[in-house]
């Protein structure tokens, strides 16, 4: 099965916080690189549909994801859909403040590209 193309732009893009204050000692998020659960769906692949989501994601302080909002649609309802659903399943190093881990929001594309 084809994989959207989201650690590329997840390294090329450094992660944004909303509402952190302009803390010095803040850490973003980091993506773990062994879990990339997002699938291009298989009918969209296809029609040769292509485009980036970009989500906004709630990382929790486990590094879990718990909220998920696109911030800019692909053009195409069945990649964002499917860029919501495996945002779900990403797994994050927490970010922390102070050395503490914390919970929060990140923007993260997903490029749907047929190519390599």
């Amino acid at each position: 099965m084809k994989r959207a193309n989201a650690w590329g732009l997840v390294l090329a893009v450094a992660l944004m916080s909303w509402g952190c204050g302009g803390d010095a000692d803040l850490d973003q998020p980091v993506p773990l690189y062994d879990s990339e659960p997002i699938a291009y769906p298989l009918d969209l692949w296809d029609e040769g549909a292509e485009g980036v989501t970009v989500l906004r994601v709630r990382v929790t302080d486990a590094g879990t994801v718990d909220s998920v909002e696109v911030v800019e649609s692909s053009g195409h309802e069945g990649l964002d859909a499917a860029a919501v659903a495996g945002a779900r399943d990403l797994r994050f190093e927490p970010g922390r403040q102070g050395g503490n881990r914390v919970s929060m929001w990140a923007s993260i594309p997903i490029e749907f590209s047929r190519r390599p």
